[in-house]
């Protein structure tokens, strides 16, 4: 399995309501140090099984998303994530 898949695997298992970091889906995908690479594969994942906006900064702060800053922040709320 690529490391592309395993972190796709562990964000797809995110539960809603809940947020992990770049760094900790990089540690749980196998590669701690690669949290970079995750942010990489999490701006390019068109896969609306996978909840991209459920990773989030090491410092709480939301982070990029493909379809807005804005829009991550609205389903984050709506989730009761923050």
């Amino acid at each position: 399995m690529s490391f592309k898949d395993r972190v796709l695997s562990v964000v797809s298992k995110i539960p809603k309501g809940k947020t992990l970091s770049y760094k900790q889906v990089a540690k749980l995908a196998g590669s701690p140090r690669a949290y970079r690479a995750v942010g990489n594969i999490m701006n390019k994942n068109e896969n609306p099984n996978v909840p991209c906006h459920r990773v989030i900064k090491s410092d709480g702060t939301v982070g990029g998303y493909a379809h807005g800053t804005q829009k991550k922040l609205s389903i984050l709320r709506k989730e009761g994530a923050i």
